[in-house]
């Protein structure tokens, strides 16, 4: 190799170096200032004391006090908020018999918010001196020593979301339109098909089974038209093909 080749050699080899080092130094700047951000949002989001949840709030109760709720949800002050696992403050909240769901809400930065949606009470019984609140699933959602008014009693064996006999008369008692269900004054039910409507005016619908709940309202609201219809003591729809009355 001549005294010329090996100086145009070094030569290129000089020249490259020029062009790739800054093109390196730029590329390791740019990932190194990259993992800085990444690192500086972590710490900000589940180190540091900025972004930790200071506040909780409740929403949506009037059944479950606020501190049995806030209680449930077992949310620590001081957490980061980005560290709340909300599914599993939701399902601890939902255990509380007055709740039928939760829904939970940060708002940044540090207030969590807990949106409940109780059960609402559509029938009473009475057991051992108290008197017990029932949802339409047949869950228990109060009780006290006075018996609350406005709502019907629940007449069955074994009052509970799984007993078949509560559950078909919940569901033909909230099945009824509130010109009808406002009349009832006692639902019973001694078995899943054989559920009856005892009304405040002393009439006695024999319902049946909860199905095929349309033809026989428009059934008894046809009865309940006619003078002769409201002074009977018995109307029986549970056979919409067959008007029983006495």
């Amino acid at each position: 190799m001549t005294e010329a080749q090996t100086d145009r050699r070094a030569a290129a080899a000089a020249a490259g170096g020029g062009r790739g080092g800054p093109g390196r130094w730029k590329a390791i700047f740019v990932t190194l200032l990259v993992v800085g951000a990444l690192g500086l949002v972590t710490w900000v989001l589940l180190g540091s004391r900025l972004l930790v949840v200071r506040h909780v709030e409740v929403a949506g109760a009037a059944l479950a006090p606020r501190d049995r709720i806030v209680a449930a949800a077992g949310i620590h002050l001081g957490t980061p908020m980005a560290r709340l696992r909300t599914g599993a403050i939701g399902e601890r909240v939902e255990r509380l018999r007055e709740v039928e769901s939760a829904e939970i809400e940060r708002h940044w930065p540090g207030t969590v918010r807990i949106v409940v949606r109780e059960r609402v009470p559509v029938a009473v019984f009475e057991r051992g001196g108290r008197y017990h609140l029932l949802d339409r699933h047949g869950v228990v959602v109060a009780d006290g020593e006075t018996r609350p008014s406005g709502l019907p009693a629940l007449a069955v064996a074994s009052p509970g979301p799984s007993d078949k006999a509560t559950r078909a008369a919940l569901t033909v008692l909230t099945g009824l339109p509130e010109r009808l269900r406002g009349g009832v004054s006692e639902v019973e039910a001694t078995g899943p098909e054989a559920v009856s409507l005892h009304m405040k005016n002393g009439q006695t619908v024999v319902w049946g089974a909860a199905e095929r709940a349309r033809e026989k309202i428009r059934l008894l609201d046809a009865v309940r038209r006619t003078a002769a219809g409201r002074a009977v003591r018995t109307v029986d729809v549970s056979s919409p093909e067959v008007l029983k009355t006495k």
